[in-house]
């Protein structure tokens, strides 16, 4: 599993601010994207790799806080910083509670700004990992027969092969093929292993579960 380049996008509505941050950016050698607002930002299809949004608090039109919201009500995975002129700290708050990386007062500090990007892109990473992860699980879950994945339940349950052939009715042995099955086509190598892939998939071994 890859990620995509990691991109710094910058949404401000002030050009001088714009070209600043622009240039300390590209002299750190990262990917930057310059948006004058919101809507055009949104305009834009969303990166498939970490991303983080320099986010102007005061933005006309659609301001930061809602462009916040907007993007976490899709779905959207980029980490946002926002930086503000004049903030309160009732706004403060809201954005922090939502999620941003961090809430930086102009005019800040390059070293401050650094610090913040490289916090939001490795989060924004982890995140993407997280959701890759969570897609090869499920592709090869769709790879399991109806009973391989009655199997697969049983298995995370801390049943035995026994118990879960008593449970369907056949031999030890057929479930035993069912089992080594499961195991390949999902890529694990024990059970905890296998626990793992189906809690990716949003399986949950029953919390009474224990072996026998």
């Amino acid at each position: 599993m890859t990620l995509g380049r990691r991109l710094v996008c910058v949404i401000d509505d002030d050009l001088s601010m714009r070209k600043a941050i622009g240039r300390l950016l590209e002299s750190e050698d990262y990917s930057v994207e310059i948006f004058t607002g919101a809507r055009q930002f949104l305009a834009r299809a969303a990166h498939t790799g970490a991303c983080c949004v320099i986010l102007d608090l005061n933005l006309p039109g659609l301001n930061g806080l809602e462009l916040q919201e907007t993007l976490a009500q899709t779905g959207r995975l980029e980490q946002i910083i926002f930086i503000t002129g004049g903030a309160t700290v009732p706004s403060c708050v809201q954005a922090m509670k939502a999620g941003a990386v961090d809430y930086l007062q102009k005019p800040f500090q390059d070293e401050d700004l650094l610090r913040a990007i490289e916090r939001a892109l490795t989060r924004s990473s982890e995140q993407w990992l997280r959701g890759l992860e969570r897609k090869e699980a499920r592709d090869r879950l769709a790879t399991l027969t109806p009973r391989e994945f009655d199997v697969l339940k049983g298995v995370i349950a801390g049943m035995l092969n026994k118990q879960i052939a008593a449970q369907f009715g056949t031999t030890e042995g057929t479930i035993k093929v069912h089992r080594g099955r499961v195991m390949e086509k999902m890529g694990a190598t024990s059970v905890a292993e296998l626990v793992i892939l189906a809690q990716r998939c949003g399986i949950e071994p029953p919390s009474s579960a224990s072996n026998r």
